[in-house]
């Protein structure tokens, strides 16, 4: 059963809800359906706030972004936005947005976005920053900031690093949506589901991913993310290191010696 992870900095009524489980799952719910969970300030301080304390917790396993209502989320809060007509302002709360996205990447645990409804702008950004994310069939995907004139090019980072280069300029110059079976094709998410298989789903992958030891997962998405920005040689050197470094642990050698015995690891008295 999960509770609310405990933080006396935000208040009952957040537009981000945290809970955590006896498994180390945390699930951080965006919580403003009337909103379609736009990615306010408030949301994004919120969501850092959240980001931060699980990145502290030697005991997380995985995270999942989940949402209320509707929509996952529209993305940034427009009206929000042209209250403030101001360089220093936007600049201010784009680099905001950045910090969450990339403390999603450097947590070493996997994220999975839970994609309900609509994913739109920054909310497709979100979904694409996941390390994993699984749709119910219904939802749908777009990068349509150009059709109020301005180019979404904060969510074209990892959009373009999700699907293929012209699929992403695609989307990112007409505004598009792409249906979630479409969002599947072209790696965008993993699964697209009927609602009713939403959560299992989910589950499906938590259970695979607790049933490895966390030293391992770590270390490897730190690694998938490094490689991806080098060059094929740096990208061997760095990832030979890794590998060599993973196989020294108490884990590894477990792991190796339960297949060479042909029985299941016991990784439950080593470090996870």
């Amino acid at each position: 059963m999960s509770e609310p992870a405990p933080n006396t900095h935000i208040p009952a009524t957040a537009p981000v809800r945290h809970e955590r489980d006896a498994r180390g799952v945390h699930r951080l719910t965006l919580d403003q359906p009337q909103a379609f969970n736009v990615l306010s300030e408030a949301a994004l301080t919120q969501l850092q706030c959240h980001l931060d304390a699980i990145a502290a917790d030697e005991g997380a396993r995985a995270v999942v972004i989940a949402a209320e209502g509707k929509a996952f989320c529209a993305g940034h809060d427009l009206k929000q936005m042209k209250a403030k007509p101001e360089l220093g302002y936007y600049q201010r709360l784009f680099a905001q947005c950045t910090r969450v996205m990339l403390s999603i990447q450097r947590l070493p645990v996997p994220v999975i976005a839970r994609v309900q409804g609509l994913a739109t702008a920054a909310g497709c950004q979100l979904v694409a920053q996941c390390d994993l994310a699984v749709a119910v069939d219904s939802a749908r995907f777009g990068v349509n900031g150009i059709d109020v004139g301005l180019f979404c090019a904060t969510p074209s980072v990892p959009l373009v690093r999700n699907v293929a280069p012209k699929v992403a300029m695609e989307m990112l110059l007409t505004g598009g949506f792409i249906s979630a079976a479409e969002a599947q094709a072209r790696g965008l998410i993993n699964h697209a589901v009927p609602a009713e298989q939403l959560d299992e789903t989910v589950e499906a992958l938590l259970a695979a991913i607790l049933a490895k030891p966390r030293q391992a997962v770590a270390m490897g998405k730190q690694l998938f993310y490094q490689q991806r920005e080098l060059g094929i040689e740096a990208a061997y050197q760095l990832a030979g290191q890794t590998m060599a470094c993973n196989m020294v642990l108490d884990v590894a050698q477990e792991g190796v010696q339960a297949f060479i015995d042909k029985r299941e690891p016991t990784w439950r008295t080593l470090p996870r």
